[in-house]
C-alpha cells in the first residue's frame, strides 16, 4: 500500500476517522485552540511513540512491529477536566530492518488521573497482511520446533548482537513490553526497551507459546533503567496476553490483553492478579 504522501485521499479519510471516532468534547474544550508543536520536539516524539507502543501491543504480531520514523506534524490541546491531547502525523519504520513501514495519524490523551494514555491511531502500512501473517507463522514454527525449551540471557549482548535463534524471542519481548511502556508512559516520561535480561520458555500442552521475561526499560528523560518481570502468552492470530511487575513499583501484578479490536485504548489491567 502507498504512504500518506502518495495518497492524500487516504490521509484525509484517516484524519476524518480519527475525528469522528473521538468522543464529543465539552463546549469549552471545543472552543480551545490547538497549539502547534515543533515536530522534532521531545513532547511530539514521545506522544508518537506512545501511540506506537499501543499499536504494537494491540497488533499482537512480531511481524508487524513498528518504530517511529519522523513526526511530520504535531499539535496539542488542553481538554478541561481531562488532560492534554496530542494530534499527530508521523511515519514509521519496520522495527527490525528500519525500512519505511508506512504512515500514521494518531491522537494521544494524557489523562490527569493515573490512567494509561488514551490512544486512537490509524495507519497505512507498506507490508500487506498476508506478508505479516507469513512472518508470524515462520517465527511461531521456529519456536515450536525447538527440541528444548528456550532459555536465554542478555539479548542483545553488550555488542548489540542477537543470536539468530533468539530473534523470535526478542521480537515477542518487544511486542509484550509495548504494553508495559504504553501503560507506564506519561506526558513527561517515556520508555524504550533496552534489553531482555533473561527469558525462559514454559512448556504447554496447547498450541500457545509462553515465556517468562525479565526486561530492562530505558526511561526518558531520567535515563533510569527499570527492570520488569513479564509473562507473555501468544498464538498467531490471537490477542497477546501480558502480565507484568516492575521492580520500581510497590503494586500488584498488571494484567494486559489485546482483546480490544478497535483503535481506541481502554484500561486493560487488573491489579493483584497472580501468575
Amino acid at each position: 500500500m502507498q504512504g500518506l504522501s502518495a495518497a492524500p485521499s487516504a490521509a484525509f479519510l484517516l484524519l476524518l476517522l480519527l475525528r469522528l471516532s473521538a468522543p464529543l468534547l465539552p463546549a469549552a474544550a471545543a472552543r480551545g485552540a490547538e497549539r502547534e508543536l515543533d515536530p522534532s520536539s521531545r513532547l511530539a516524539a514521545g506522544a508518537a511513540r506512545v501511540a506506537l507502543h499501543y499499536l504494537n501491543f494491540q497488533a499482537a504480531s512480531p511481524g508487524a512491529l513498528q518504530a517511529l520514523g519522523q513526526v511530520r506534524k504535531a499539535t496539542v490541546k488542553s481538554i478541561p477536566d481531562s488532560g492534554h491531547k496530542y494530534y499527530l502525523q508521523f511515519t514509521t519504520e519496520d522495527y527490525k530492518s528500519r525500512e519505511n513501514a508506512g504512515s500514521c495519524l494518531a491522537t494521544v490523551l494524557y489523562p490527569k488521573t493515573k490512567s494509561p494514555p488514551v490512544v486512537n491511531i490509524k495507519c497505512i502500512h507498506t507490508k500487506d497482511q498476508k506478508q505479516i501473517q507469513e512472518e508470524d507463522n515462520r517465527l511461531y514454527q521456529k519456536i515450536r520446533h525447538q527440541t528444548k525449551p528456550i532459555i536465554g540471557n542478555n539479548i542483545p549482548d553488550s555488542y548489540g548482537n542477537i543470536e539468530p535463534a533468539l530473534e523470535p524471542v526478542w521480537a515477542l519481548a518487544v511486542a509484550g513490553s509495548s504494553y508495559i511502556m504504553w501503560e507506564k508512559s506519561t506526558e513527561s516520561l517515556g520508555y524504550f526497551m533496552a534489553q531482555v535480561k533473561s527469558v525462559k520458555q514454559w512448556v504447554r500442552k496447547d498450541d500457545f507459546i509462553e515465556f517468562d521475561y525479565t526486561v530492562l526499560l530505558h526511561e526518558i528523560p531520567t535515563q533510569e533503567i527499570i527492570s520488569c518481570h513479564m509473562r507473555l502468552t501468544w498464538l498467531p492470530g490471537h490477542p497477546l496476553k501480558v502480565k507484568y511487575f516492575c521492580a520500581s513499583e510497590n503494586q500488584g501484578l498488571e494484567d494486559g490483553s489485546g482483546m480490544e479490536s478497535g483503535s481506541a485504548a481502554g484500561i486493560l489491567h487488573e491489579r493483584g492478579a497472580n501468575f
